[in-house]
């Protein structure tokens, strides 16, 4: 993620009472007050810094970095050196970002993969010591309301309740939402213990193409086990049931789906795809080698091994929600949090 879109503006609210680090003197930059909102996934470190403008927020400045915090959890059950180490790099240039752009309310979190790792504590309080960042563990639901709160604007107009979901590294975030008032609804939600990197790491793999067939299919297996509980609770017979999307899988396949040669955020969030575009995408994917897949713009090497487990996960919830199209959102949990920071109200839930 870059920017948020300024055709779609976010509300602005007292803030809350929670500051940033320090903050030092001023220097080069405007000293406008700013917000930030630092996502460490299983598989990324992003980081958005905004300040308020009329009713919404621009973006300043924003960093993202393939980080691999998770790689390995699946079979250790711990974080490894080597991740770590890359982790605290990339904190490290944001823990500068947030410095030198005069930010005043922070909030950073940590997801599956600091909430799964025997080591994750021991993580966060050596972030804390060398970087000066705080990292919250936020548990699955915290991150699935974040995410709506985050992409909401982009769910399509109707009536009937809609689902959004998030492809993480680690997990996968399903939301069931009820979009008929300014603030959403959260009518249900599950969070699945497969995401793109422990999935691959689970199930992938396979030599040939029929070898790779196989792993899709138990990929496919293993997300649609995870999923049934949530599927058995989900309405039947809408009229037209909408799909919102936010993650690198759908941001990836949807570049894909264009034939961009580079990623483009500008047309990609809030782009809406036909579904059955998106399964053709999956299933030539899920064929491919992994020196094929390496060449195909907006995929490339970084995210070649990870991106069948997202096709896999993401044909799943198709099965589960047919819609006939899918939103793509490149906004999410750091946008809602900065949401949260300008005094935006959560999403409601239908439970509470």
């Amino acid at each position: 993620m870059g920017d948020v879109s300024a055709r779609r503006p976010y509300r602005q609210a007292k803030p809350p009472a929670r500051s940033a680090p320090t903050r030092p003197a001023r220097g080069r930059w405007s000293d406008a007050q700013a917000f930030a909102a630092l996502d460490l996934g299983t598989n990324n470190c992003r980081l958005l810094i905004a300040r308020p403008q009329g009713g919404g927020f621009a973006v300043v400045d924003a960093f993202s970095r393939i980080v691999r915090l998770g790689e390995g959890l699946a079979t250790s059950g711990q974080l490894s050196d080597a991740a770590i180490e890359r982790t605290i790099a990339a904190l490290r240039v944001c823990a500068d970002k947030l410095k030198r752009r005069n930010v005043t309310l922070a909030r950073s979190v940590a997801t599956e993969a600091c909430r799964r790792a025997s080591n994750g504590p021991a993580f966060i309080a050596r972030a804390l010591e060398e970087t000066g960042i705080h990292l919250d563990i936020i548990s699955a639901e915290e991150e699935a309301r974040l995410a709506v709160l985050g992409c909401h604007a982009l769910i399509e107009p109707g009536e009937d309740p809609a689902l959004v979901f998030d492809i993480g590294g680690g997990s996968t975030e399903l939301v069931l939402v009820d979009t008929r008032s300014p603030v959403p609804k959260v009518l249900d939600w599950h969070s699945a213990p497969w995401g793109v990197v422990s999935l691959t790491e689970s199930a992938g793999g396979g030599e040939g193409e029929d070898g790779r067939l196989a792993a899709y299919a138990r990929m496919r297996a293993l997300v649609a086990d995870s999923f049934a509980g949530f599927a058995s609770r989900l309405p039947r017979n809408l009229r037209n049931p909408r799909l919102l999307g936010t993650s690198g899988t759908v941001t990836t396949l949807g570049s894909v789906h264009l034939g961009l040669s580079q990623y483009d955020r500008a047309a990609v969030d809030g782009l809406i795809v036909p579904a059955a575009a998106m399964r053709t995408i999956s299933a030539q994917l899920s064929r491919q080698s992994l020196g094929q897949r390496a060449k195909v713009p907006c995929i490339g090497t970084e995210r070649a091994d990870l991106v069948v487990a997202g096709c896999a996960i993401l044909e799943t919830i198709m099965d589960l929600w047919p819609a006939e199209r899918l939103g793509i959102a490149d906004r999410g949990i750091r946008e809602g949090i900065l949401r949260r920071l300008m005094g935006s109200p959560p999403p409601q839930s239908a439970r509470a």
